[in-house]
């Protein structure tokens, strides 16, 4: 063998090398943040105490607006709205907005208010059209109309236990404490992660119970621990209309004063370009008034409904081509996190380094996978899995692991999304514009053919 043949075989052995001690670092990684995730999840979701403010008197406690978006008759539509009149917290506004005098979702309301006339909740007809987001739109006259500074945006699709308002006035206004360096920032945003039920057991439905209520919770909840940036959804957000009108969405950083510009460039108006609003407003409070947000002990029960297969693989899709254009490098090492082509990076390494089989790895890497995801299921649920419904929700896990990697590979490719039957073209930060009909990229071509969207107020989660 000459010099140049050994010089090769060296090198290429060093790369392997590298490349082996990188994938096993980044194994170790990813294990350590499911893990963070794993064991906050025990942490906050098991234990639920009682908040002082559910039984204090109305004059003593903050008020709160409570404003739902409606469109349609939702899934579960009852019960999602009846949860927010038995909240127990004794000084509170129900508003319940609807952009059309005709919406089916009127009659559920009705019924409510007559059900429950001692809570202070009416009905808002009517939308203000200030961007591409049918959400926005139809909560602006709400957000003019609430009374109090404290706002809690509930989407049409999610029930809460009767506690949850009070103890996330509990952290929202809790005090900042200082340390010998610096005061510890305020929190501004006080969320929900979702715990979805599928009440119609559609293949779609299962795979999505079964993504949201383990790995996507694990790692939501993991993001929110470590605190290194804003990483919000927006089905049950708490937060206060005097931070949010001093943001614009610029999410460049603000002097600590009022909103000095002219009308219409701070607030929620401003947040109606963009298709995933709650993401943008959450990172706007965080980078332009350096404040903090917060995960209360509670989940937001998410109603599926009659989700199918392929129902499933466009949001998955829609997901994905709006995140890569707000958080372009999380969005590509996604797939590197996932559970299979996890465990391949690892095998490939362990074999390099010590020899270990991927026969004898690869099984013990899926059973703690698993283990861990349902631990969180356990804690977020408040009960282990039914054994019932074990091999079925396995089955739909195992599914959603297998198509994630597919799934990515071809949201990366397009540019457009379907929403609410309307074609748009995802722009920087997450802002859209309308799509033509004709296709223009490949990524475009690709983008053709979406389903119209199932849900009402289903929102673009950035996780």
């Amino acid at each position: 063998m000459d010099e140049g043949s050994t010089v090769e075989t060296e090198t290429r052995g060093l790369l392997r090398l590298g490349l082996s001690v990188v994938g096993l670092v980044w194994y170790s990684a990813i294990w350590s943040i499911g893990l963070i995730g794993c064991r906050a999840a025990r942490k906050r979701y098991r234990n639920r105490p009682r908040s002082p403010l559910a039984s204090a008197s109305p004059s003593s406690v903050p008020g709160v607006s409570i404003l739902r978006p409606l469109k349609g008759l939702d899934t579960n539509l009852y019960e999602n709205l009846e949860s927010s009149f038995k909240q127990e917290y004794p000084k509170f506004e129900l508003l319940l907005s609807v952009a059309d005098e005709y919406d089916q979702a009127l009659s559920v309301v009705r019924e409510l208010l007559v059900k429950y006339p001692g809570v202070n909740a009416r009905v808002v007809i009517g939308e203000e059209v200030v961007g591409v987001n049918p959400k926005v739109n139809n909560l602006i006259r709400p957000y003019n109309e609430a009374a109090h500074d404290i706002l809690w945006i509930l989407d049409s699709n999610i029930s809460v236990a009767p506690g949850t308002l009070a103890r996330a006035v509990d952290i929202l206004n809790k005090p900042s404490p200082t340390s010998m360096s610096t005061p510890r920032r305020r929190i501004a945003v006080v969320h929900h992660v979702p715990f979805a039920f599928a009440n119609q057991l559609t293949l779609g439905a299962r795979i999505e119970e079964a993504f949201l209520n383990t790995n996507h919770a694990k790692m939501y909840i993991a993001i929110n621990t470590l605190a290194v940036d804003s990483c919000v959804i927006g089905k049950s957000n708490l937060y206060r209309r005097s931070d949010l009108e001093r943001v614009d969405g610029s999410l460049k950083r603000k002097r600590d004063v009022a909103n000095d510009g002219p009308p219409g460039t701070r607030g929620l108006v401003v947040f109606g370009r963009f298709l995933a609003e709650d993401n943008m407003i959450a990172a706007a409070m965080w980078h332009e008034l350096d404040l903090r947000h917060d995960l209360s002990c509670d989940v937001a029960k998410n109603a599926v409904g009659n989700m199918s297969f392929f129902d499933y693989v466009w949001r998955r899709v829609r997901w994905i081509r709006v995140r890569k254009h707000m958080v372009l490098a999380a969005t590509l090492v996604e797939p590197f996190q996932e559970c299979i082509v996890l465990s391949a990076i690892a095998a490939a390494s362990l074999r390099y380094l010590i020899g270990v089989p991927p026969w004898l790895f690869l099984p013990v890497h899926y059973t703690l996978w698993i283990m861990v995801d349902l631990d969180v299921y356990a804690s977020l649920a408040g009960y282990a899995l039914p054994p019932a419904d074990r091999w079925s929700f396995i089955a739909a896990w195992t599914i959603r692991e297998l198509l994630a990697l597919p799934i990515w590979l071809f949201a990366v490719l397009g540019n457009t999304v379907d929403w609410r039957g309307k074609k748009y073209e995802v722009l920087r930060h997450g802002e859209v514009k309308r799509a033509g009909d004709h296709g223009g990229s490949l990524g475009r071509w690709l983008g053709l053919g979406r389903r119209k969207s199932l849900d009402h107020h289903e929102r673009i989660e950035q996780a």
